[in-house]
């Protein structure tokens, strides 16, 4: 064959080939963020150097793309840059979803107002928590959940039995309201157990006010509310589990349902189990580290599909749960003897919710809520028993005119409280008297539009108690917003009170290690609070965001209730300050995300937390003058691998002491939990994550239960008076105390857990 022959049909084989080898394709598709088109992302191939620019819709075209994989990448200034891999010819259309590096904006908060508002519009300051924080830190429960929240501190108030409440801007866990589905369900006899046994994969967000909320919510709101949101079945998977354990043999299950009975219900259902029952103590102290304890709660909840399209939902829980903590031989067959020391706690609570949109009345909503909550307790030889017995219900009407956005509602709380303590006894201690009240309410409240992003709250609630009276709660908040949301100013007073109950709120009430002094009836506690909020978030045009929240607060209380634990080591004197107690401060919050994956939150809080008396300023005890909390995570590009750090800091607090020869320290030290997980992340929805809890090893002072040797005082001798005397065998005069408790005794220890996620 001639060369012009060959080259002819090399030619031939060049054109016929061509299609193959070097066609070219287009790459079509559509930006989107929660289903909203986006203008000017930019898309690029950075293999081929081609790119294009999304329209006014989201919609983009890149052509002439060879066939192949490659790289594409997405960007939009306020958007995280995403990265993906697409082969070409591609099989369809692709719409990419970009996540906002501030999602707050559009975060739907109904805590500030009882009403569904973007939290950008919120003229109350709330903090949202999404999913995303629980996992950074898993625990078996949200009590432990909280410890990573600026401003807000779980506090174990018990060396033994590790019972607990929640401290904001440093006021204890009495004064803040826990919700769930923005029902006070949580309160009284709860404490720690209203934040236990809810499966964390059935929680949509976590909404936290800090300062007075009474206008809205009544009695105890008085520092702040935590409203506990689980998820509408809608954007509930199908399936989720998770398990975890931890070096020193704690195992958690979390297992959630999605399912629809019949055409017009949808059903949630949790399952939480819990087991520790492993006696450890590091600190040789002769008592458990940590309480030992069988948990198991069962959740459900049920939304029906009405004709009207309005909205109707029943939520249910169940929670048992078996504890026990105390000197290392204890058995359950010591159980309230004076043998060997054990704090054994027998729980039993149902809880049940619901919303019901009124079907001929626009606006109109009745909310309604009961709990019941039975303790069987003993601590040592005392026994406590104790049943108590919540029903709430509330009705709203929201209505506009004009720039005016109306609230109203009417609410009514009963109460029932027995126990088999003093608390309830009648005049003559032979009879038994339960502690019954009924607190119905009404309030109002009016939401003013005045210009652009201006907006004025005022409220106002009457609440009539049946042993106290009328108790009024006004409040009023101003906000002001740039245009483009990037600036926001808020300011906050109003009106808190709470009416005390001392056996369901401290635990120390009920250990029998000191006797409970009333110096009076108490009276309802009172409080004013002021708040000023600005918010500043930053965007640069190399895709990082900043976000710089601070806040100044000042609470003023009147009619306070302070235990008193130092007037005399034996007893707890209860009765209301004569004078006034301030929770003053500031905190600032931040939060940043990188193109690169690295994103995070850093806040601290300064406060001074002391009252006046007799004209001398004391400062409270268990509270510090600053904290510092962060929560830092690394993302790869292609999102299969996460890093996450997270911790907090606290500075010295002031002590319980059992009088001037205690030799404890009158302050805790600086002290600090830390946390690293590193969680892998499988395409067909399983997690694989583990880590190390508290890398530091920080644990209190070994010493800290006063006697632990001698825990029902043998070997104790008392004076007339009830005084300890010092003597060879107790040269500091002390007795048998567990209340000395700023931080957990649980040193460092790994853990390792599986998730899985079906049908997200």
């Amino acid at each position: 064959m001639s060369i012009g022959k060959r080259w002819f049909f090399f030619q031939v084989f060049l054109i016929l080939l061509s299609p193959i080898a070097f066609s070219q394709e287009n790459l079509e598709g559509k930006i989107v963020s929660n289903g909203k088109g986006l203008e000017f992302a930019t898309i690029y191939l950075p293999d081929i150097s081609k790119g294009a620019t999304s329209d006014s819709l989201g919609y983009f075209s890149v052509q002439g793309i060879p066939n192949g994989i490659h790289r594409l990448e997405v960007s939009l200034l306020g958007f995280k840059k995403k990265s993906l891999e697409v082969s070409i010819p591609s099989k369809g259309f692709f719409e990419i979803n970009l996540e906002a590096l501030d999602s707050s904006l559009d975060e739907v908060v109904i805590s500030g107002t009882l009403q569904e508002v973007s939290r950008s519009n919120s003229p109350v300051p709330i903090e949202v928590f999404k999913e995303g924080f629980f996992k950074a830190n898993p625990a078996p429960s949200l009590f432990e959940s909280l410890t990573t929240i600026n401003g807000v501190r779980p506090q174990v108030n018990c060396n033994i039995c590790n019972t607990g409440d929640i401290h904001i801007n440093g006021l204890e866990g009495p004064y803040t309201m826990v919700l769930l589905d923005g029902m006070p369900i949580v309160s009284g006899l709860a404490t720690v157990y209203g934040l236990t046994g809810i499966p964390q994969s059935l929680i949509d967000r976590i909404e936290v006010v800090k300062g007075p909320a009474s206008t809205l919510y009544g009695s105890e709101a008085v520092g702040g509310l935590i409203n506990i949101i689980t998820k509408h079945p809608d954007s509930a998977p199908s399936l989720a589990f998770e398990s975890m354990g931890t070096s020193w043999g704690e195992v958690n299950l979390d297992l959630g349902l999605k399912s629809s009975w019949g055409s017009q219900i949808q059903s949630l259902t949790g399952i939480n189990g819990f087991y520790y029952d492993n006696p450890i103590d590091h600190n040789q102290d002769g008592m458990t580290d940590l309480t030992l304890a069988k948990r198991i709660s069962v959740f459900q909840k049920l939304d029906f599909e009405r004709t009207s399209r309005k909205g109707f939902s029943i939520g249910m829980r169940y929670l048992y749960e078996d504890r026990w903590g105390g000197q290392m031989n204890w058995t359950p067959a010591y159980r309230g003897g004076e043998e060997i020391y054990g704090e054994s706690i027998f729980t039993s609570r149902w809880e049940l919710f619901g919303n019901y949109e009124l079907p001929h009345l626009n606006g109109v909503n009745l909310q309604f809520s009961a709990n019941g909550h039975n303790q069987n307790s003993v601590y040592g030889n005392v026994e406590y028993l104790g049943d108590q017995r919540i029903i709430f219900s509330q009705l709203t009407w929201t209505q506009e005119a004009g720039n005016h956005q109306f609230l109203s509602g009417i609410a009514y709380r009963y109460t029932f409280y027995d126990d088999n303590t003093p608390a309830t006894a009648g005049t003559n201690l032979d009879i038994n008297q339960p502690s019954i009240f009924h607190l119905p309410g009404v309030f109002v409240q009016d939401e003013i539009r005045i210009q652009g992003n201006t907006s004025l709250l005022l409220g106002s609630r009457v609440d009539y108690h049946s042993i106290h009276g009328l108790i009024a709660s006004p409040r009023a908040n101003l906000k002001i917003s740039s245009e483009d949301q990037s600036l926001t100013f808020r300011l906050s007073a109003g009106n808190g009170f709470r009416v005390a109950n001392v056996f369901t709120e401290d635990h120390a009430a009920l250990t029998g290690a000191r006797q409970v002094i009333f110096k009076e009836e108490l009276q309802p506690e009172r409080s004013w609070n002021g708040n000023a909020n600005l918010v500043k978030k930053f965007y640069t045009d190399r895709g990082v965001f900043l976000s710089l929240d601070g806040s100044l607060f000042y609470t003023h209380f009147s009619n306070r209730i302070i235990p008193d634990y130092e007037t005399d080591p034996n007893q707890i004197i209860y009765g209301n300050l004569n004078g006034y107690s301030v929770s003053k401060g500031l905190s600032l919050n931040s939060a940043f995300a990188f193109p690169s994956g690295l994103e995070g939150n850093l806040g601290f809080t300064l406060m001074d937390v002391s009252f006046e008396e007799n004209g001398e300023i004391v400062r409270q005890l268990l509270t510090e003058n600053f904290s510092g909390v962060w929560n830092i995570a690394y993302t790869s590009p292609k999102g299969s691998w996460k890093i996450d750090y997270t911790g907090n800091v606290y500075s010295p607090m002031r002590l319980p002491l059992l009088g001037d020869l205690d030799p404890r320290s009158e302050y805790s030290p600086w002290w600090s939990i830390q946390n690293i997980q590193i969680t892998k992340r499988f395409k067909n929805g399983w997690e694989l994550f583990g880590g190390v809890k508290n890398l530091l090893n920080f644990t209190p002072p070994a010493n800290s239960i006063a006697r632990a040797f001698d825990p029902f005082d043998r070997q104790v001798q008392f004076a007339q008076d009830g005084s300890v005397i010092a003597t060879p065998d107790n040269p500091y005069a002390l007795t048998f105390d567990p209340t000395y408790m700023f931080a957990p005794n649980q040193g460092i220890r790994g853990f390792l857990g599986v998730r899985l996620i079906m049908g997200d």
